[in-house]
Protein backbone atom coordinates (compact mmCIF):
# COMPACT_ATOMS: atom_id res chain seq x y z
CA UNK A 1 0.00 0.00 0.00
CA UNK A 2 1.39 3.67 -1.11
CA UNK A 3 1.66 6.30 1.41
CA UNK A 4 -1.04 8.31 -0.47
CA UNK A 5 -3.53 5.64 0.08
CA UNK A 6 -2.80 5.58 3.68
CA UNK A 7 -3.11 9.07 4.53
CA UNK A 8 -6.21 8.94 2.64
CA UNK A 9 -7.86 6.04 5.03
CA UNK A 10 -6.46 7.92 8.19
CA UNK A 11 -7.65 11.63 6.87
CA UNK A 12 -11.50 9.44 6.42
CA UNK A 13 -11.16 7.74 10.03
CA UNK A 14 -10.13 11.15 11.60
CA UNK A 15 -13.03 12.65 9.65
CA UNK A 16 -15.31 10.61 10.27
CA UNK A 17 -14.22 10.46 13.91
CA UNK A 18 -14.70 14.23 14.29
CA UNK A 19 -18.04 14.36 12.72
CA UNK A 20 -19.35 11.47 15.08
CA UNK A 21 -17.89 12.82 18.23
CA UNK A 22 -17.53 16.61 17.12
CA UNK A 23 -14.66 17.58 19.79
CA UNK A 24 -12.62 15.78 21.98
CA UNK A 25 -11.69 16.58 25.57
CA UNK A 26 -8.04 16.88 27.47
CA UNK A 27 -7.24 16.95 31.23
CA UNK A 28 -5.41 20.67 32.17
CA UNK A 29 -3.10 21.06 35.43
CA UNK A 30 -2.42 24.45 36.97
CA UNK A 31 -0.99 25.93 39.91
CA UNK A 32 -3.58 27.61 41.13
CA UNK A 33 -1.84 28.79 44.60
CA UNK A 34 1.86 28.68 45.56
CA UNK A 35 2.69 29.39 49.34
CA UNK A 36 6.82 28.39 49.72
CA UNK A 37 7.23 24.86 49.64
CA UNK A 38 3.32 24.14 49.39
CA UNK A 39 1.54 24.43 45.94
CA UNK A 40 -2.51 23.56 45.02
CA UNK A 41 -3.00 22.37 41.70
CA UNK A 42 -6.01 22.55 40.05
CA UNK A 43 -6.93 20.13 37.52
CA UNK A 44 -9.58 20.54 35.04
CA UNK A 45 -10.74 19.80 31.64
CA UNK A 46 -10.31 21.53 28.47
CA UNK A 47 -12.92 21.17 25.24
CA UNK A 48 -11.76 21.42 21.85
CA UNK A 49 -14.63 21.41 19.30
CA UNK A 50 -14.43 20.33 15.73
CA UNK A 51 -15.80 22.61 12.95
CA UNK A 52 -18.25 20.24 10.99
CA UNK A 53 -16.72 21.53 8.03
CA UNK A 54 -13.19 20.17 8.61
CA UNK A 55 -14.33 16.90 9.70
CA UNK A 56 -16.33 16.94 6.26
CA UNK A 57 -13.49 18.40 4.45
CA UNK A 58 -11.04 15.55 5.71
CA UNK A 59 -13.76 12.70 4.47
CA UNK A 60 -13.68 14.30 1.11
CA UNK A 61 -9.96 15.06 0.98
CA UNK A 62 -9.14 11.28 1.89
CA UNK A 63 -11.73 10.19 -0.42
CA UNK A 64 -9.79 11.94 -3.59
CA UNK A 65 -6.42 10.57 -2.36
CA UNK A 66 -8.04 7.26 -2.36
CA UNK A 67 -9.22 7.21 -5.79
CA UNK A 68 -6.77 9.76 -7.50
CA UNK A 69 -3.65 8.16 -5.35
CA UNK A 70 -1.00 6.83 -7.60
CA UNK A 71 -0.70 3.11 -7.58
CA UNK A 72 2.96 1.86 -7.75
Amino acid sequence: MNPIKLIGIVLIAAGALGLVYGGFSYPSETTALKLGTMELKVQETKTVNVPLILSAAAVALGAAMLVFGRSK
